[in-house]
């Protein structure tokens, strides 16, 4: 296949998306709503395949009463919506500047509400749920949006320090366990599946998220005391589960209460590489560390992991059955765009040399790129949206398949940039 098929869907599904007067979404999420739809626009305008209208159109329909304080988090409200603005304003900033200040004055007390919660739970020796610090949720999602929005904040300072107690470990009842162990499940609330709840490891509710944040913040010149500590404990603890054979390795999606008494993870079937809890993230995230220690056998270890994950005859990858960004192909594809820009030489070239068959896996060969991008567009069960839907493939494959570096940091929520 050509590159340009991937393109001519991209395309497809922008103009599919052009009026939001034609699509019904959750106005306040970045997920599935008008803010992710309205990043697509903006990132399009900005390298010239569309006109600013489409993009204007998107965030008025995102804008209005907005949910702001304790019912509002990175991917919902205005904090979501503030996502999508500062996009704008990196390339339009005259016109944005005054709307995001006001965002950020309140995003900025939200954290500090939220910090001062995590702070007084840490003290008391209390677990946290996964919603206090996660990337779609949590402060680690807070912390994204401020390393890239203001980065010598000391709002980000406060959420970095956060980040390092939280990797400090607890005990409970006798027990050691990480700082970020929670006594729910993976959905966040009491499952009886969990006794003694889990430990999360991946990139959207887990301790990889965080493990992203204190790397690309070092990457970046902003530390704070404790920084390679907390760096440190979360690779030690992510290199105990870690379980590797001749295809690669892989990270377990979580921990239970029982497999640290017995040494080992739970035997289970080949899971998706997705971003958020399979080893396209972990490896993304463990390759942004390493660089971020100056680590070059991790790296090449995280490299060649993602690498073996992504061939086609991978047990990983013919469990994807979806497109979207979080657990499907375009995301994939996108995640070994981001890695391939940092690599080494060898691994780099392994990276992107897996990118075609990704796309192939999105639009075939032999398909109409217009049907493609219509089936996407109105795919009941992921939607039009950004994480799942239609305009994150859309984002991710006019990158992917442009051959040219990455155009902006749209995908900052997802921590890979």
């Amino acid at each position: 296949m050509t590159r340009t098929a991937p393109l001519q869907v991209a395309n497809t599904i922008a103009d599919l998306l052009a009026d939001p007067e034609d699509v019904s979404s959750n106005r306040q999420q970045l997920a599935y709503g008008p803010a992710g739809i309205a990043l697509l626009h903006i990132e399009r305008a900005a390298a010239g395949f569309s006109s600013w209208q489409r993009a204007r159109d998107w965030l008025a329909a995102a804008s209005g009463p907005v949910t702001i304080g304790p019912d509002s988090h990175p991917f919902y409200g205005v904090p979501a919506l503030a996502h999508a603005v500062a996009r704008a304003a990196d390339h339009k900033p005259s016109a944005y500047q005054g709307t995001l200040a006001r965002m950020d004055g309140q995003i900025q007390a939200d954290v500090q509400r939220r910090l001062d919660a995590a702070h007084r739970r840490i003290d008391a020796g209390r677990l946290p749920q996964l919603a206090e610090f996660d990337a779609i949720r949590g402060l680690v999602g807070y912390g994204a949006y401020l390393l890239h929005r203001a980065p010598l904040s000391l709002t980000l300072t406060k959420v970095l320090h956060y980040c390092t107690r939280l990797t400090e470990p607890v005990t409970v009842n006798g027990e050691d366990l990480p700082g970020w162990w929670t006594d729910s499940g993976p959905a966040g609330r009491p499952d009886p599946r969990f006794p003694g709840g889990h430990g999360n490891t991946g990139m959207a509710h887990g301790i990889s998220g965080v493990l992203a944040l204190l790397a690309l913040a070092k990457r970046h010149g902003y530390t704070v005391s404790g920084h390679h500590a907390a760096l440190r404990r979360i690779l030690a603890w992510l290199d105990r589960w870690r379980e590797d054979d001749p295809s690669g390795a892989t990270w377990p999606y979580w921990v239970t209460r029982a497999e640290p008494r017995e040494g080992r993870p739970q035997p289970s079937a080949p899971r998706r590489p997705s971003w958020c809890y399979g080893t396209a993230g972990h490896a993304r995230a463990q390759q942004l560390a390493a660089l971020a220690l100056r680590d070059t056998r991790r790296q090449i270890h995280a490299e060649t992991t993602l690498t073996a994950a992504l061939l086609p005859d991978s047990d990983q990858l013919k469990a994807t059955t979806d497109h979207g960004l979080c657990h499907g192909f375009a995301g994939l594809a996108h995640i070994a765009d981001r890695a391939a820009v940092d690599a080494r030489p060898l691994t780099a070239r392994q990276l992107r040399a897996a990118i075609p068959a990704l796309l192939d896996a999105v639009c075939p060969p032999e398909a109409d790129p217009a049907a493609v991008a219509n089936a996407l567009v109105h795919d009941e069960t992921a939607g039009p949206g950004f994480l799942n839907g239609a305009a994150g493939v859309a984002l991710a494959l006019t990158e992917a398949a442009s051959g040219t570096p990455p155009i902006s940091s749209w995908d900052a929520c997802l921590l890979i940039a």
